[in-house]
């Protein structure tokens, strides 16, 4: 489709009503040679959700927006299912939508394991590497309580050592440096977040994976914020293993996810949590079991197939768009964001001010107005913000997505500035 053939299907989907939005998704047309500073285009990508436009929704940090692709999605393979009372569960239906996750975050099918959220993924890992008394595990100040509980939890079950850096917001070597500096002989792994969620900070993995390859330690990372916002590439990111969840920035099925775990750390993630799907053969009465020789290892039971079907077609929705342009839109809307609230007074902007290190999420305070008592006022414009009190941040993060535009922006900017204080 060319781009005067675009406009004029832009036009028409921008006004239209859902059925006519969803069966222009699912002709299955790619629109990677659209641009993305063309707003026609992204207006044709706001029809094609749900989302209500009663109330400016900045919280894709927390919970993402399924397009009607995915709703959809969802439905048919339920209906499918239930009228003959079947799981779904095929191993060819597995292997398609593994080998398209695979391309799409750049490893391989057998490196992927279906999870429900990212907090499975991690706990996967956290139990699954054999750590003890004493090892130490080097993380951040600024954890997600899915990566923080695990490892606390850990640490009272094994005794190891956790010890903590404070990201900075002053380069990306600074942060490396700082890990650096906690090394000891007693490391075994450094688990990070590739996208902090109380600041958006970019961390910077591959370096981190340098560091942690030369050291001979693991690195684990928290890709709940990252996936579905920024192009990924697993292999070359270069980490031991990867967790993420499909209800946030990939605009999944809420109960999906992913955990990445390179082939040859396989056999170190130990899986603890077993059943069906997760060996390649057992004799119960002999005794004898192997695990499957993928990452298939880690997944057991039965599971909601269409909630799977639902984050394959999200991944194919955001395929069709291209995450470079997905990824370059919420670049444009988080720049005018922080650059926006730095005009206003008593803002202060918690954000890295470096576009390399600054991702979809911007948060900030106000001097003297506490973070929810400026929530509850944004509220009150129809702003859904998120208060972020990990780290001791008290500040108001704001997400922005592909369904976000820069009149939104203003809308908060607005807001704001009908603050007294």
């Amino acid at each position: 489709m060319d781009r005067k053939e675009f406009l004029k299907v832009s036009a028409v989907a921008a006004l239209a009503m859902p059925s006519t939005a969803e069966h222009l998704v699912n002709r299955g047309e790619r629109w990677t040679n659209l641009s993305a500073d063309d707003e026609g285009f992204w207006s044709f990508v706001r029809a094609q959700f749900p989302l209500t436009r009663d109330r400016v929704y900045f919280n894709t940090g927390g919970l993402g927006a399924s397009p009607y692709a995915v709703i959809d999605a969802v439905k048919a393979k339920m209906d499918e299912l239930e009228k003959i009372s079947e799981t779904g569960h095929t191993e060819g239906l597995w292997k398609e939508m593994k080998t398209r996750a695979g391309g799409f975050f750049g490893c391989d099918a057998d490196e992927l394991a279906f999870m429900r959220n990212a907090t499975e993924g991690i706990n996967v890992v956290c139990n699954g590497l054999p750590l003890g008394e004493g090892d130490e595990v080097i993380t951040t100040t600024h954890e997600h309580v899915a990566n923080a509980v695990p490892w606390l939890a850990l640490q009272k079950r094994r005794r190891i050592v956790l010890k903590f850096f404070e990201p900075s917001t002053a380069s990306a070597q600074e942060n490396v440096a700082r890990v650096e500096r906690l090394l000891s002989t007693r490391t075994r792994l450094i688990s990070v977040p590739h996208v902090t969620t109380t600041t958006g900070q970019i961390l910077p993995i591959r370096e981190l994976a340098d560091l942690a390859r030369a050291r001979r330690i693991w690195l684990f990372v928290d890709g709940a914020q990252a996936a579905g916002m920024l192009p990924l590439n697993l292999h070359e990111l270069g980490c031991d293993a990867y967790a993420f969840c499909g209800h946030k920035w990939l605009l999944g099925p809420k109960e999906t996810g992913y955990l990445y775990v390179r082939k040859d750390m396989l056999d170190i993630v130990q899986a603890k949590f077993v059943g069906a799907y997760s060996d390649h053969g057992y004799d119960f009465q002999k005794g004898e079991l192997a695990f499957h020789p993928s990452a298939q290892r880690y997944e057991y039971g039965t599971v909601n197939i269409p909630l799977r079907v639902g984050l394959d077609a999200a991944l194919q929705f955001l395929t069709r768009i291209g995450m470079a342009n997905v990824w370059k839109r919420d670049q444009q809307l988080s720049t005018y964001l922080h650059d926006r609230l730095r005009s206003i007074p008593k803002i202060r902007v918690l954000s890295p001010a470096s576009d390399t290190e600054r991702s979809a999420m911007v948060t900030f305070q106000h001097e003297s107005v506490p973070f929810l008592e400026l929530q509850a006022h944004l509220n009150s414009y129809n702003l859904r913000t998120r208060g972020v009190s990990e780290g001791g941040v008290n500040g108001l993060r704001i997400s922005c997505h592909i369904y976000n535009s820069r009149e939104e922006i203003d809308k908060l900017i607005e807001g704001l500035k009908s603050v007294r204080g």
